[in-house]
């Protein structure tokens, strides 16, 4: 491999359910009904936090969005439920002291006001840790949940998300730094001069302000946004300082890489202010003989239904089709960025429709690693020192296994290879990401 690079990669721990394989629920060592027990992911985000992770990132969906098709699929479905990520993230942050704590929340079913008073408070209540990861949701099930027989248009849906994420900053500037003062001798709360009121007027928002509650530690909570499409790429280049990609090439990373921060140079900012992390699926033991097998048997937990079922989320009704032959032209996509990565891998690879089900289980939809620590070292670093990445989001198979197995093999090679650091540095999370400061 090449010399190791000076810049460090940052490094990101997805830690939705029981993993990202869809079957990880069925796993022998997973504790399939720990899914609701906070300890259970105290204690991901401690090894986490141990090994030097930048950030725990939490998914979120607002409905069961899974059909029951084919029939019984909902039934085997380990990702039907969960907890209130940000409820989550305030438990876990009395726990740690250092990573950063990102959770998901929809721009099309929420409030910005809601939005920015409760991320601001998890930024208060952890010492600076927060971020938002902005999404504008993508399923019918949601819309039926929120007073909507349908789900907005894709156009409406952006339009309104870009509008949401102005109002939020606008009300995270509600207050200056120094604005309270505190005095008890004078009987002076806060300076009023240093107070801003929004009074945003816009086509989908009418908000007032100020923010109820004082400016960020971070000056706000880091913007994170995952999303290839269009109206996704516009969010990122002016707002997000944190991309969650998802590539199954390094040299589709990199040309991915270089168009999702040229829209960076729309708005005026410096590539340095956005870290772009593509999501990877590692199984790694002391030998790939033993990370084969560990795939291997994940992929034994995944049956017919199943695999029809998971595909049917994201390429429509998958209950008829031929499963040893190749993926339909005529699919009727729900989730379109996340369809077409793996229409083109399927097609690229030749693969059929159950060796594609297989592969999205096996990987969750992210980029697939098997092998010894060297191995996985090195194919993160060639994606890495080819540009096509600031660093990765783990997205672990199974928990806890698939994290302790990362943070005991992958961390020290990485580390060893001077492309990640050994101990923290900085303040906050910001900070700690090497992002500009908030002005």
């Amino acid at each position: 491999m090449a010399a190791a690079s000076k810049k460090m990669m940052r490094l990101g721990l997805s830690m939705r359910y029981h993993g990202y394989h869809k079957m990880a629920w069925r796993h022998p060592d997973v504790p399939a009904s720990a899914v609701c027990d906070i300890n259970y992911f105290i204690q991901d985000a401690k090894r986490a936090e141990a090994a030097k992770f930048d950030m725990i990132f939490f998914a979120d969906g607002l409905a069961v969005r899974a059909n029951d098709t084919p029939k019984g699929f909902l039934s085997r479905d380990g990702h039907i439920i969960d907890l209130e990520p940000l409820t989550m993230l305030s438990a876990i942050s009395q726990h740690t002291s250092k990573i950063g704590l990102v959770a998901t929340a929809s721009t099309t079913y929420n409030e910005p006001f809601h939005i920015a008073r409760k991320f601001n408070s998890l930024d208060h209540i952890s010492g600076g840790r927060a971020g938002w990861n902005v999404v504008t949701s993508w399923s019918e099930q949601e819309a039926w949940n929120f007073n909507r027989d349908r789900h907005l248009d894709y156009d409406t849906r952006y339009e309104r998300a870009d509008e949401f994420v102005e109002v939020v900053k606008g009300l995270w500037h509600s207050w200056e730094e120094d604005t309270f003062l505190f005095d008890q001798e004078a009987g002076v709360y806060f300076d009023d001069a240093r107070m801003h009121v929004l009074n945003h007027v816009g086509k989908h928002f009418k908000v007032r302000g100020p923010l109820t509650s004082p400016r960020s530690p971070q000056g706000y909570p880091v913007i994170v946004q995952a999303g290839a499409s269009k109206g996704g790429l516009h969010l990122a280049g002016k707002y997000a300082e944190v991309i969650y990609a998802n590539h199954d090439t390094i040299p589709d990373a990199v040309n991915a890489y270089n168009a999702t921060k040229s829209h960076l140079d729309k708005f005026g900012r410096d590539w340095d202010s956005q870290a772009i992390l593509p999501g990877i699926a590692v199984y790694v033991a002391k030998t790939r003989a033993e990370a084969q097998a560990k795939y291997d048997a994940m992929l034994e937990l995944v049956d017919e239904i199943s695999g029809r079922g998971n595909l049917s989320i994201y390429m429509g009704d998958m209950s008829n089709v031929d499963l040893d032959a190749p993926l339909p032209d005529d699919i009727s996509p729900t989730l379109r960025s996340y369809a077409s990565l793996h229409q083109n891998m399927a097609k690229r690879e030749k693969m059929t429709v159950r060796e594609l089900y297989r592969h999205m289980a096996g990987s969750g939809g992210s980029y697939l690693i098997i092998g010894t620590a060297e191995d996985v070292a090195d194919k993160m670093q060639e994606w890495f020192e080819a540009g096509g990445a600031d660093g990765f989001n783990v997205c672990p198979p199974y928990k806890p296994g698939s994290i302790e197995d990362f943070c005991e093999f992958v961390v020290p090679e990485l580390q060893r290879r001077g492309l990640f650091k050994t101990e923290y540095q900085g303040a906050t999370f910001r900070e700690r990401l090497h992002l500009p400061p908030v002005a």
